[in-house]
């Protein structure tokens, strides 16, 4: 084979433009090593188009007289610019021109090798450069650093245009070339400065050195993704120790560098110190973190570690206060005219509260929704904290006027002030919220004092509510009968169930103590049906025994009324138990039917309809209308005991029960209904209410409420009477 003909300082012959022949192969080689790499919106023959030009200046760069390795780092940034930056372009084109330029230009010597090798770093050089002007671009203050000392890198490297250690030392990263354990045997200067140790030390330490413990072992994976060849480059952040004891945050890029044969020869570590943007960051996110961003005021975060404070820090004799503050309906605001004016009024709230408030010491927190809070740290009694209570509601007492709309808003307050010592803030945020909560029931625009008399009342009954549940499944109620008689002769019509709660611990338990409570739970509906069904089983019983059987009465609460499953559950107790429906009664309070929605009143029609008895029970006591007990079933009214306990007084002068509880007689039997006087506890009372007109009674003078087995034994009483029907 002859040798190739080459023309002046070894160059290879050339094609008409000058151009060496054996470039439009070489940049086909390259077109596809890139499009392998990188993506851009272009295909490998329009690729090759492109670098094909740079091939050559390539080229003519390496045979150029005098040499110069500039056109080699345009040639970087040509690709860099051209968006050819894909993770494995930059290594394999610096691979394929050292693999395969030559050959492809049919020549190589010493020399040329020489060349190639400056060409290659001022390929990589310039590249470097271009992708570093594009990364730093992303950050101003980072971009405004790169300028400064990019431009010295350039300075630098005019001077030595064919050193690419002049681009190395002058880079505006730290550089670190390592052997593939880590090793370091050279770095430049950045990386020196950054890390406060000089090259000549840099070069005695491993990378692993200088690695914080805590983040070694994700460098440590990082390094193992490299050496499996998972990924030619891994990007990642750690803090780095300094020689002075300081920690940097470095932004980080290892790349390993193989041999012909595959196996690691290099590690090259590029490291960026992002230590201002990482503790901007973290400003940032702390500000975030612990301000509300609508109200501009510490939010609960904030609140409880500066309440922490205050506990943390406290000496004997110190005391704290706190305010908590609800708007009051604040949902009708956002329901009413949208939430963007909710939050408006929040933000005037906020203001309100820090401007009268901050200027005392106290700090103003924003809880979340429409709550705020309070905190009087050091505070010397009860009255500071209401002094500020009432500032607070001071503040808030202008009109708001937001989108032409003036906006009058209110807020309830509860009030804490105690000793530091014997307390912790979860006690202390308990019974602020228990204190608003007693504000807020009390009425609008008003702040309550924290009274643990009180809360032991609450707890109590909270404790009492939470076992109710147990109680039920585990049959602990039971029931109560009070007979009620005829007051004209004494029989006996009808009993009333009264349930009771024989507690394990409190013992036997009357209604009051329980029922409000099951209606607050909502256990009341459960607790009725239980009532509903030991009462008719029993009512069944005296059904059995006796022919004319009193009937019994059971109590119906508001929610028990509205219920669905009434209807049905009085269907099917009467069904299981056989019970006449003519013997069951259902006492219901005047204020939960009268005036009751289509629903629950058509319930008691229908019911009615099955030969239940109504009864319209403590008539009189709040609201009461004989007017629409037109438009109920009822059969019988049930007299409020009120009505009843001043019949058995001395009589007044000016007087009025007598005729009071005459008249409502006389209406309920115009109405076709029997009146029962509850409470009646005398004989006087009951001779009055004979008189008066009144059917029946109910009270100690007749009987006390007792088991079963007592209203048993008092119906065999009356059926041996001789002469009762």
């Amino acid at each position: 084979m002859s040798e190739p003909e080459h023309g002046a300082s070894g160059a290879p012959a050339g094609n008409q433009e000058g151009v060496p022949s054996g470039l439009d192969a070489f940049a086909e080689v390259w077109a596809g090593v890139v499009a392998e790499t990188s993506y851009v919106q272009m295909d490998t023959g329009e690729i090759a188009t492109h670098l094909r030009g740079l091939a050559s200046s390539l080229a003519h760069a390496l045979f150029a007289e005098p040499f110069q390795a500039g056109p080699a780092q345009q040639v970087g940034a040509v690709l860099v610019a051209t968006h050819f930056t894909g993770t494995d372009t930059l290594e394999r084109t610096v691979a394929l021109l050292g693999e395969g330029l030559l050959p492809r230009l049919a020549v190589d010597t010493p020399e040329l090798r020489a060349r190639l090798a400056r060409l290659q770093g001022g390929l990589a050089s310039g590249y470097a450069q271009a992708l570093q002007r594009q990364t730093l671009a992303e950050q101003e203050d980072i971009r405004q650093a790169g300028l400064v000392v990019r431009q010295q890198a350039e300075n630098a490297l005019r001077a030595s245009e064919a050193r690419f250690r002049a681009v190395f030392a002058g880079a505006p990263v730290g550089i670190g070339i390592g052997d593939p354990w880590g090793r370091i045997f050279d770095a430049n200067q950045t990386l020196s400065d950054m890390l406060g140790y000089s090259i000549a030390e840099l070069r005695e330490h491993a990378v692993t050195d200088f690695v914080h413990p805590d983040d070694l072992p994700d460098l440590l994976e990082t390094y193992r993704i490299l050496a499996e060849g998972q990924q030619d480059r891994v990007r990642t952040e750690i803090r780095c120790r300094r020689r002075d004891g300081g920690v940097v945050w470095t932004h980080l890029a290892l790349s390993l560098v193989r041999d012909d044969d595959g196996e690691p020869s290099l590690l090259v570590v590029m490291g960026e110190d992002v230590s201002a943007r990482y503790h901007l960051q973290t400003r940032l996110r702390g500000q975030a973190l612990l301000h509300d961003p609508l109200t501009r005021l510490p939010n609960r975060v904030l609140f409880f570690d500066r309440l922490a404070e205050v506990f943390a820090g406290a000496a004997t004799g110190d005391r704290v206060g706190l305010c908590v503050l609800d708007l009051d309906g604040f949902k009708a605001i956002n329901d009413g005219l949208g939430y963007d004016v909710g939050d408006e009024v929040l933000a005037v709230v906020a203001a309100r509260l820090e401007q009268s408030e901050s200027p005392r010491g106290h700090l103003v927190a924003h809880m979340g929704g429409d709550e705020f809070v309070i905190l009087v740290k050091d505070s010397r009694s009860a009255e500071e904290v209401i002094e500020a209570a009432e500032r607070a509601l001071a503040a808030l007492a202008a009109p708001i006027r937001i989108q032409a709309h003036d906006l009058s808003v209110s807020a309830s307050i509860g009030v804490v002030e105690r000793p530091v010592a014997g307390t912790e803030p979860t006690d202390l945020m308990r019974a602020a919220d228990i204190t608003l909560y007693w504000a807020k029931s009390g009425g609008k625009a008003r702040w309550a004092l924290f009274d643990p008399e009180r809360d032991l009342r609450e707890v109590g009954r909270h404790a009492l509510s939470m076992s109710m549940p147990a109680a039920l499944k585990h049959q602990q109620f039971t029931l109560e009968y009070q007979p009620v008689i005829r007051l004209a002769d004494g029989v006996v019509l009808s009993v009333e169930a009264l349930v009771r709660w024989q507690h394990p611990q409190l013992g036997l338990l009357n209604p009051d103590r329980f029922m409000p409570l099951a209606e607050e739970t909502g256990l009341i509906v459960p607790l009725g049906r239980w009532v509903l069904e030991r009462a008719c089983r029993q009512a069944r019983m005296w059904q059995d025994l006796f022919p004319d059987a009193p009937f019994v009465s059971i109590n119906v609460a508001g929610p028990q009324s509205e219920d669905r499953m009434l209807v049905n559950d009085v269907k099917r107790v009467l069904a299981e138990t056989g019970l006449d429906p003519g013997r069951l009664q259902l006492e219901l309070s005047g204020g939960a039917v009268i005036g009751a929605a289509d629903e629950p009143v058509g319930a008691l029609w229908e019911l009615s309809e099955l030969g239940v008895r109504i009864a319209i029970d403590d008539f009189g006591a709040g609201y009461s209308n004989l007017a629409h007990l037109r438009s109920l079933p009822a059969r019988e009214l049930k007299l409020a005991g009120s009505f009843v306990q001043r019949l058995g007084l001395p009589a007044e002068p000016d007087s009025v029960d007598e005729p009071i509880v005459g008249t409502l007689v006389s209406l309920a039997h115009m109405l076709d209904l029997t009146v029962t006087a509850k409470r009646v506890e005398s004989p006087v009372q009951a001779e009055r209410l004979r008189a008066l007109g009144c059917d029946g009674a109910q009270g100690w003078h007749v009987a006390h409420p007792g088991s079963a087995d007592e209203v048993l034994r008092l119906l065999d009483a009356q059926q041996e009477k001789p002469g009762e029907d």
